[in-house]
């Protein structure tokens, strides 16, 4: 403990995770905490491109970061949604938009409208009726104008693309600037205390002892701290999420740089792509059961949009949660805390909310032990809720071209998500639970999106009649095509905002 009598903070790894946190902390503790980043340049990090969602910008206004210098110093984009091709069925194509759809009344939600006349054949196809997806689509991009708050240009919702080595870079920089003190080095011993079985100290290869109160565990799939010096265990999620490998590899870019992620479904996974500034990310998540390593390489190889720009890295992994987030003095965050694999684009949010929670239950010396207990509920809840989401995709297939989709399709899911499908297969309802991280709208674009089809909708659609249901539809979509109308394009926006020096 320092000399002010406050726990001093020791983060075991760099990357994305590690210097999230670092940043975050020295923000919020003012400089009256001692927070020590031990990272080690002999051990490489993750560092593919990432893609994010809207509650990075949470993130960012609670380091108060220029938004335009975050994304020319990471070669950002942005980003309205992700376009999920070849998951329902071969061909098939649908854009997870962000943000709203439709335009709220105080019946029934607007999609029950849409799904009345989705189901007589006279609606137009969702993505119609949300400003994000319709942007998508035309490759438009504009932050929200809150000056006009009764159009769909108010309602943009948006998140970001970036170089995963610039983002840890960036916010080392704002890190350092602010107090962190990092220290290079191999950790080749972890220091127990005989009386509680605390972490006490950090011995490196250069002899370097680093003690410390709180250590938040941020060294990847190691888990350095959190499994290999305190054994915690391990919720392996792989009989749902099957898949236990990626190869990544960046390629050269292209001209139009699309506002969303792409995730295009193969014979034994799912193939990414990330459009930054300077270059595309791409990977290949597959289940080894299914395909080599070579296979699913040469996959990869063949379906990038340029050449590519690096020799292919192959990440292995298993899905699922480490057992306690927190345990005795130990917090892992990032990929140390589990991991279920980036089809929703979830990875840097789990950070964040690991480090949202931790603030909110900071510890005093003591480490009181219901402090701890509620962190892991909470982290629990929010590895469960994207669990199922990511889940879902998988489910709600029709595809039998393929052993893994075979067993993809047929395979019980947990009884949370099944109660979810059930319910919208009835009269297409979705609800959120509690703060859940996906809103309603995002569980509606993937159910459908995939083909789950509901038997009916809600009974109060009926008291409208026929005609003023698809008026309403039609001024909604209406609106929305005049406002995407008058969006510059996503390459356009960047060049005049937040255009990146050429590396």
């Amino acid at each position: 403990m320092d000399n002010a009598g406050k726990l001093s903070v020791v983060i075991v790894g760099g990357g994305t995770s590690g210097w999230m946190c670092a940043a975050a902390l020295s923000r919020m503790l003012q400089g009256q905490y001692r927070i020590t980043l031990v990272e080690s340049d002999e051990i490489a990090t993750i560092g593919v491109g990432e893609a994010t969602i809207p509650m990075i910008s949470l993130f960012n206004r609670l380091l108060d970061l220029d938004e335009d210098e975050f994304v020319r110093q990471t070669q950002g984009s942005f980003k309205l949604g992700i376009e999920f091709v070849n998951w329902g069925r071969l061909g098939d194509r649908y854009i997870h938009g962000f943000g709203v759809i439709g335009q709220e009344n105080a019946t029934v939600d607007f999609h029950q409208y849409w799904l009345k006349q989705h189901l007589a054949g006279k609606a137009r196809d969702l993505e119609a009726y949300s400003i994000n997806t319709a942007a998508c689509l035309r490759n438009k991009f504009m932050r929200p104008r809150p000056d006009l708050p009764n159009s769909p240009l108010s309602q943009i919702a948006y998140a970001f693309h970036f170089d995963a080595s610039l983002y840890a870079r960036f916010l080392r920089g704002y890190s350092e600037a602010r107090g962190v003190q990092r220290i290079e080095g191999r950790i080749v011993d972890v220091e127990m205390r005989e009386a509680d079985g605390h972490v006490a100290a950090l011995k490196l290869a250069s002899g370097q002892r680093i003690e410390g109160e709180l250590f938040i565990d941020c060294s990847g799939f190691r888990a350095l701290l959190i499994e290999g010096a305190l054994k915690t265990g391990y919720e392996d999620w792989s009989h749902w999420l099957p898949c236990d490998r990626a190869v990544a590899v960046p390629c050269a870019s292209v001209a139009e740089i699309t506002p969303y992620t792409r995730s295009t479904a193969r014979q034994a996974g799912w193939q990414w792509r990330i459009p930054l500034q300077h270059r595309i990310g791409n990977g290949h998540v597959f289940c080894s059961r299914y395909m080599s390593e070579d296979e699913a390489t040469a996959v990869l190889l063949g379906n990038l949009d340029g050449a590519p720009l690096a020799e292919p890295r192959t990440i292995r992994f298993t899905t699922g949660k480490r057992k306690l987030a927190w345990n005795k003095n130990v917090v892992c965050i990032g990929l140390s805390s589990g991991f279920i694999e980036p089809l929703e684009s979830t990875s840097i949010h789990l950070v964040q909310m690991g480090i949202a929670h931790l603030l909110t239950l900071f510890p005093a010396a003591g480490f009181d032990a219901a402090d701890r207990d509620q962190f892991n509920r909470l982290m629990n809840q929010e590895y469960d809720w994207v669990r199922d989401f990511v889940i879902l995709h998988y489910k709600a297939t029709e595809r039998d071209d393929s052993p893994f989709w075979n067993y993809c399709r047929e395979m019980e899911v947990p009884r949370s998500l099944q109660e979810r499908i059930d319910l919208f297969r009835s009269h297409g309802r979705v609800f959120r639970e509690g703060t859940e991280l996906f809103m309603k709208v995002s569980w509606l674009q993937v159910m459908h999106g995939q083909r789950i089809r509901p038997a009916s909708y809600h009974p109060l659609v009926d008291l409208r009649t026929e005609a003023e249901i698809a008026g309403y539809l039609d001024e909604v979509a209406g609106v929305i095509d005049a406002c995407v109308d008058v969006m510059p394009s996503h390459s356009r926006y960047i060049a005049e905002h937040c255009s990146a020096a050429r590396r």
